[in-house]
């Protein structure tokens, strides 16, 4: 056998081994088959282009601060395996809710706004799974009592991944209710209950599994506020350890929607760019 195929043999066998290793070491905090993994629709990009929101099934335009479904829908198909926990302390429309479901996943939701729970919980039909809904303000310990008392009620431990959609500062008010973190009175005031918030998550999430914050910046007084990279900084100062930024492309945004040319000519005639991004940034929890 000639040099140049046996050194081709050899290499085959070391990538095929590699794979081997790949399949029997690889962390099972999915379901995801290895064997097929050539066929998965799971991105693994740290650049995610939606060109349009999933209007399928139970999700709905409706609420001003929802987000696209497909983000919960990669997360949680990534991130976890049927019948773990999924934990979201701002639920507002239900979109992370649905997707739990639909994949069957266990789901847990806070929110402030009582219509909110009780819209999400008229259209839930679990199945096999729970969901639990739980009104109330997500920096509060008592609510994460509930929280904490949900997962005894189902012989639950922990929850397995967290998804955190905040609002993105005071950029649009969602009540009228003082605790609500749109309403927080400063940028500093936002994200120190923000931080409060983060770490009641980490109470009930399980060692070794994984959040994410879905966040956008904003633009105030002539100044560009990199709120996501403030939000990511919380997290790190909590010892949650950063795994990746993935930027999301804000398509078909409602305040934007129909309006492109007045917005390029306000950029052109300024000395700003116009918002088309998004973080998810995604964190594990070691301690």
């Amino acid at each position: 056998m000639g040099c140049r195929r046996m050194f081709y043999f050899l290499l085959l066998g070391a990538y095929n081994e590699v794979n081997i290793n790949i399949a029997l070491f690889m962390p099972k905090f999915n379901d995801i088959d290895l064997k097929k993994w050539k066929e998965t629709d799971i991105w693994t990009d740290s650049l995610w282009i939606i060109s349009e929101r999933d209007k399928t099934g139970k999700h709905s335009g409706f609420y001003h601060g929802n987000f696209v479904p497909q983000i919960p829908r990669q997360l949680i198909t990534r991130y976890t395996k049927k019948n773990d926990v999924v934990f979201d302390p701002f639920v507002g429309s239900g979109t992370t809710a649905f997707e739990a479901e639909s994949l069957e996943r266990h789901f847990i939701g806070i929110d402030i706004q009582k219509e909110l729970i009780e819209y999400i919980r008229g259209r839930l039909d679990v199945g096999g799974s729970f969901a639990e809904l739980i009104e109330g303000d997500s920096a509060s310990l008592d609510t994460f009592a509930k929280v904490k008392n949900a997962l005894t009620k189902y012989g639950k431990k922990k929850v397995q991944f967290a998804i955190l959609h905040p609002p993105y500062a005071d950029i649009i008010k969602f009540s009228d209710l003082e605790d609500d973190l749109s309403n927080a009175k400063s940028l500093k005031d936002f994200l120190e209950k923000f931080s409060v918030i983060l770490s009641n998550t980490i109470s009930v999430l399980e060692e070794g599994r994984y959040m994410a914050i879905v966040i956008g910046d904003k633009y105030a007084s002539g100044k560009w506020i990199p709120l996501g990279f403030y939000c990511m900084n919380e997290a790190q100062k909590l010892g949650l350890t950063l795994k990746s930024i993935v930027i999301k492309n804000m398509e078909g945004n409602r305040a934007k929607r129909n309006k492109e040319a007045i917005w390029k000519y306000r950029a052109l005639s300024s000395d700003y760019f116009i918002f088309k991004h998004e973080y998810i940034l995604i964190f594990k929890y070691e301690k």
